[in-house]
């Protein structure tokens, strides 16, 4: 079976940077850079949608997952508000990254820095069927600690 392909079209805001990548080879996201023209400082608690200079055709029955670093997040406490942000396959605008710094101190995004991972994930569609009531099941509706600790 082949491999899916990602398309990817590199806009002028882009012009200077490399693409996505992976940063090794069991990656499962690609690196995302700002396409920023200036530095982008973000106030601890503040957000900024910043744009990645790249429209992606992402392979039908698949969608591009827009996740976090964990080196943002660990060092500095900025990740992402919608994670993991969806690009569906039929999107073809610019690919941007929502993001926030929970961290204490300013956070300055500059042009060229990696900011958020791009993973390729296949998709499931269902058909919907309403129904008067849903089948019981020993959990029911437990949720959000129902278990403890």
């Amino acid at each position: 079976m082949a491999e899916p392909i990602l398309r990817i079209q590199r806009l002028p805001n882009a012009r200077d940077l490399p693409l996505p990548e992976y940063m090794s080879e069991q990656a499962a996201g690609m690196d995302l850079r700002a396409a920023v023209e200036a530095p982008v400082t973000l106030a601890p608690g503040e957000r900024a949608l910043i744009p990645t200079g790249i429209r992606v055709a992402v392979p039908a029955g698949h969608e591009a997952q827009v996740r976090p670093r964990s080196g943002l997040a660990a060092r500095h406490g900025v990740t992402l508000l919608n994670s993991p942000g969806t690009v569906d396959a039929d999107y073809r605008g610019e690919v941007r990254v929502v993001l926030v710094n929970h961290g204490r101190e300013p956070f300055t995004v500059a042009r060229g820095d990696r900011i958020a991972q791009l993973v390729i994930a296949p998709v499931a569609r269902v058909a919907v069927e309403p129904v008067a009531e849903l089948d019981e099941t020993a959990r029911g509706a437990g949720g959000f600690g129902h278990t403890g600790k």
